[in-house]
């Protein structure tokens, strides 16, 4: 391992006793060529949305990751080497970036708790949906209703609101990618509260309800309601004690007299830990069949929920691919969109998608605000989780997204979580 490596790897062990940043005027046994920082450097400030940092103090270096601009990140050491005309600064651990893209800020740094609040929806941001008139999309606030617009935007597009400003009775939002929009033609995306369960003692014996006033009955030959309850409601989460084969079908009992179909249910089943998982190494397991996802900690499973994966089937351009993958890049949000495909039949575009995961080329796990069908297949091929179970998950998969970025990579000492499709 090379000096610059063995420097990361050392930081590996400090960090993970909350080390505070290293103050200019005590060097350390770091790398040689060791640059000094003024004495009131306390944290970095990113000038610009999605800076590069690089697992080396080199341009030609593997991406760790990119940053949020405006984020203030941690300083652990300073060195002059090639290909930075001012000196690379190490940020954690093997985390570099030219100094040049930052400026030095006597302020502290962001905190780990100032990555990504718990939001009590799942959503970073807000949401709206273009209505059914459509709308345009502006360079600028005095642009806006006045100049020709930047973008015409179809209905059911999907904008975040970060600002909004009135000129007279007209109101508009400016969206994360500077855009101005009469709010007038946007929607606001109502919240969803469903969530997945927690496993308890690793006992996989729950299940969802599929449908609106699912029948529940008394014995296990769909011919016998139940008097109380006669039915449940949909994304209802019960309990399965025992499962039955009867003549007309299978039934499983989810309460003292109760049974209800197997067809109307989604249950996750269990499966054993991919070769690719170390023991008691976190990993995921998504079943297409039953449209669950199920969240393992070793052979034990920790969380399970349901899911939408892509529609078509396998081997077509739709389909989630079966296989063991691994995250091979975590993004706080991502936007997404067909707009460069001529043979759509029809256009969509979602602005700053959240919890975005991808583990095999262009296929992620990812919060899905826009539909409300969870244990039906849906997607163009990702896996999409109900907001809650997005930002859960996110949390719960590596590699870990510090604070004030955007965007990371795995690396040898923190590889991605394994995503198992089957």
């Amino acid at each position: 391992m090379t000096s610059l490596r063995w420097a990361s790897a050392a930081l590996l062990s400090l960090l993970s006793l909350r080390a505070q940043p290293v103050a200019a005027e005590e060097p350390g046994p770091w790398v040689s060529g060791l640059a000094f920082l003024p004495p009131e450097a306390r944290s970095a400030l990113v000038l610009r949305e999605d800076e590069h940092v690089y697992q080396e103090p080199r341009p030609d270096a593997p991406r760790r990751g990119t940053l949020l601009a405006g984020a203030r990140l941690p300083l652990f050491a300073s060195l002059h080497a090639p290909g930075c005309p001012v000196s690379w600064l190490m940020l954690g651990p093997m985390a570099w970036l030219c100094r040049s893209t930052v400026q030095l800020s006597a302020v502290s740094p962001l905190l780990p708790t100032d990555l990504l609040p718990e939001s009590p929806d799942g959503l970073p941001f807000r949401y709206y949906f273009v209505g059914r008139n459509g709308s345009a999309a502006y360079r600028s606030f005095e642009f806006a209703d006045v100049a020709e617009p930047e973008q015409e935007l179809q209905p059911g597009f999907s904008v975040t609101i970060v600002e909004q400003r009135a000129r007279g009775a007209d109101v508009y939002g400016r969206t994360h990618r500077e855009r101005w929009i009469p709010m007038r033609d946007l929607v606001p995306v109502r919240p969803f509260f469903f969530r997945g369960e927690e496993v308890s003692e690793g006992r996989l014996d729950i299940a969802w309800v599929l449908d609106d006033k699912t029948p529940v009955f008394s014995r296990p030959d769909g011919l016998t309601r139940a008097r109380s309850p006669s039915s449940k409601m949909r994304f209802e989460v019960v309990r399965v004690f025992e499962e039955v084969n009867r003549s007309t079908g299978a039934f499983v009992r989810v309460g003292d007299g109760l049974w209800m179909r197997t067809q109307d249910l989604r249950r996750p089943t269990t499966a054993p830990r991919p070769n690719e998982v170390l023991p008691g190494e976190r990993w995921i397991d998504i079943e297409l069949a039953s449209q669950t996802l199920v969240a393992y900690q070793g052979d034990t499973p920790v969380f399970a929920t349901l899911v939408s994966t892509g529609k078509g089937a396998q081997g077509t351009a739709t389909a989630t691919p079966k296989g063991v993958y691994r995250i091979w890049v975590k993004l706080r949000s991502s936007t997404m969109d067909n707009l460069d495909d001529e043979n759509a039949s029809s256009n969509y575009a979602i602005e700053d998608v959240p919890y975005v995961q991808f583990f095999h080329k262009g296929v992620a796990l990812h919060a899905a605000f826009w539909h409300r069908n969870f244990g039906r297949v849906r997607s163009h091929g990702c896996v999409n989780l109900a907001p809650l179970d997005a930002q859960r998950l996110f949390r719960f998969t590596s590699p870990r997204l510090p604070a004030g970025w955007s965007a990371a990579f795995p690396t040898e000492f923190e590889p991605g979580t394994v995503i198992r499709v089957r």
